[in-house]
C-alpha cells in the first residue's frame, strides 16, 4: 500500500518505550505515532537529546517511519488535562512545547508534528481565541520553516478547531503556509463532520501529513476498535490510497493501553482485511469468498499457504489491475499479485520473524513465475525483521529477463531497502529489458547523478548504433 501503517505509542501507555516499539514492529506496522511524554521521550528531561538519538536509532533498526503526537495529558500542567492550550492565556508553554516536538521531530527523521487547537476557556469568545490560535501557530511556524519540518493541524471533536473546514480555513488566513497541513483521525469524522471520512479525505488531499485510524459513532467522541462503529473503513482505506497519500497512517487508541499488544494485534488484522493490497485500486476483490476464507486458514494453520499459495490465480483471477493503461501489469500488478500479497499479509500476522522469513523463501523458490511476483509485490506488508530475506529475492528476481518479475522486484520493498548501487542497475536494467520506469517505485527521489551518468552513456551507445533511445531514458534525463 501506498502509506504506511502504523501504531501510536498512546495506546502502550503501560509499556517501556522500547518496549512498546519492538512490539508494533514485530506486529508488522511500518510506522509509529510517538506521543511525547514523561514516560515515552519526554521533551523536558535533561538529557532529552541524547535520548532523542538513541530512539532514532532504533526507530531505524526497526524499519519503522515516524510522526511526532503532542497531545500528552498532563505533561504540561499535572493538575488540569491538556492544559496549557494554543487558546489559552498563557499560550506561551504551549508554544515553547510545540518548539521542543519540532526540535525532537528534527532529530528523529520524523515526518510531522502533530497538534491540535485545545479547547476554548468558557470565559472567552470566539474572535479572542481565534486571534490567540492564529498567533500561536504563526509561532510555531517559525520553528518549523527553520528546522525544515511539516505540522499538522488536526480537527478534534469539542475543541476550537473541530471541523476539517475550520482547519482548512485557518490555513488559509496565514496565507497557505508550506510547512503546515492537516492530521485527521478519521473517527473523528464520523464523530462529527457533515461527511464520511473518505469524503474528508478527499477534501484534504494533497495537505494531509499524518493519519490516524480509530473508529467512532456519530456524535460520541469515543476511540473504538475497527467494527465497533460506523467507519467504512475499507472505502476509507481505499480514499487515502486514491488521494496518493504516502505518509504514515497510525491506529488511534489511547484508552486500551491495559491490553494494548492484543489490540494492536486485532487492529493489524482489521486493516489488512480492508486494505489487504500494495495497491488499494484493487477494490473488486477485497470480498472475494475463497480469498477471505484462505486468509482465515492461514492464520488458524500457517502451513496451509503452501497449498493456498499457487491455487490463488485459478480462484480469483490473473488479469491486470489496470488493463486500459497497464494490460501486462507491470505497473499496478495482477489481481493474482494482489490476493497474494493478502495471503503474505495474513501469514506475517502469525510467524515468527525467522520462520517466516524461511516460509515467504519458500514460497519464491519452489513458486512459478507467478507466485514468485506475488511474493515480490508482497515484501511490502511483511515486517522489517525479514528485509534481508526479501533483499535476497529481489536480488535473484532481477538476474532474470522475465520483464514481470523485474517490475516486481522494484517496487516498493526495492525503493525503500534496495542498496544504492544494485538499485541504479535494477533501473538500467528496465530500460535494456522494456520495463516502464512507472514501475520501479522512488525514481524521483533515488535518482543520482551516477545514474543519470549510467543512463547518458547507454543512451549514446544506442545512438551510436542507430538504434532508437527508450523514451523514459530520454524523459528522465531531460527532467532531471
Amino acid at each position: 500500500m501506498s502509506f504506511a501503517l502504523g501504531y501510536g505509542t498512546n495506546g502502550f501507555a503501560n509499556h517501556r518505550l522500547d518496549d512498546a516499539l519492538r512490539i508494533i514492529a514485530d506486529l508488522g506496522y511500518r510506522s509509529v505515532a510517538l506521543t511525547l511524554d514523561h514516560h515515552h521521550l519526554d521533551p523536558f528531561a535533561a538529557d532529552v537529546v541524547k535520548e532523542t538519538g538513541r530512539v532514532a536509532g532504533l526507530l531505524s533498526s526497526l524499519g519503522l517511519r515516524c510522526v511526532v503526537e503532542t497531545g500528552a495529558r498532563y505533561l504540561l500542567d499535572p493538575a488540569r488535562k491538556h492544559h496549557p492550550t494554543l487558546v489559552s492565556g498563557d499560550t506561551a508553554v504551549r508554544i515553547d512545547f510545540l518548539h521542543r516536538a519540532i526540535r525532537i521531530a528534527a532529530d528523529l527523521g520524523a515526518d510531522c508534528v502533530s497538534f491540535w487547537s485545545g479547547i476554548k476557556p468558557s470565559d472567552v469568545d470566539d474572535e479572542t481565541a481565534h486571534q490567540r490560535m492564529l498567533s500561536g501557530v504563526g509561532k510555531v511556524l517559525v520553528e518549523a520553516d527553520r528546522r525544515r519540518v511539516r505540522i499538522g493541524l488536526e480537527p478534534e471533536p469539542g475543541m476550537h478547531v473541530q471541523h476539517l473546514a475550520q482547519a482548512l480555513a485557518l490555513r488559509a488566513e496565514l496565507g497557505d503556509p508550506e510547512m503546515l497541513g492537516i492530521t485527521l483521525d478519521v473517527g473523528h469524522c464520523v464523530a462529527v463532520e457533515p461527511v464520511n471520512a473518505a469524503e474528508c479525505v478527499r477534501q484534504a488531499a494533497g495537505l494531509l501529513v499524518n493519519v490516524q485510524l480509530d473508529d467512532m459513532r456519530p456524535g460520541v467522541h469515543e476511540h473504538l476498535e475497527f467494527g465497533e462503529g460506523d467507519l467504512d473503513l475499507p472505502g476509507t482505506l481505499a480514499a487515502l490510497a486514491e488521494a496518493g497519500y504516502t505518509g504514515v497512517a497510525a491506529v488511534e487508541l489511547p484508552r486500551h493501553s491495559h491490553a494494548a499488544p492484543d489490540v494492536a494485534r486485532r487492529a493489524f488484522a482489521a486493516l489488512t482485511a480492508a486494505m489487504p493490497l500494495a495497491d488499494s485500486e484493487w477494490v473488486g476483490e477485497v470480498d472475494h469468498p475463497w480469498l477471505v476464507d484462505a486468509e482465515r486458514r492461514v492464520r488458524a494453520e500457517p502451513a496451509a499457504v503452501r497449498a493456498l499459495f499457487p491455487a490463488v490465480g485459478r480462484k480469483v483471477g490473473r488479469q491486470a489491475m489496470r488493463p486500459e493503461i497497464d494490460p501486462q501489469g507491470l505497473i499496478h500488478g495482477t489481481v493474482d499479485d494482489l490476493a497474494r500479497t493478502r495471503l503474505l499479509a495474513a501469514l506475517a500476522g502469525v510467524l515468527p520473524a525467522a520462520e517466516l522469513a524461511a516460509e515467504v523463501t519458500e514460497l519464491y523458490r519452489y513458486g512459478d513465475d507467478a507466485e514468485r511476483r506475488g511474493v515480490l509485490r508482497g515484501l511490502t506488508t511483511l515486517p522489517p525483521t525479514v528485509v534481508e530475506a526479501g533483499l535476497g529475492l529481489v536480488q535473484d528476481a532481477l538476474r532474470t529477463n522475465d520483464i514481470r518479475l523485474v517490475a516486481a522486484a522494484l517496487g516498493p520493498f526495492a525503493g525503500e531497502h534496495l542498496d544504492q548501487h544494485s538499485w541504479r542497475h535494477g533501473v538500467l536494467k528496465c530500460l535494456f529489458v522494456g520495463v516502464p520506469l512507472a514501475a520501479v517505485a522512488a525514481v524521483d527521489r533515488r535518482t543520482d547523478p551516477e545514474l543519470l551518468r549510467m543512463i547518458a552513456d547507454y543512451a549514446d551507445e544506442r545512438r551510436a548504433a542507430g538504434r532508437e533511445v527508450p523514451a523514459d531514458a530520454v524523459r528522465l534525463l531531460e527532467t532531471s
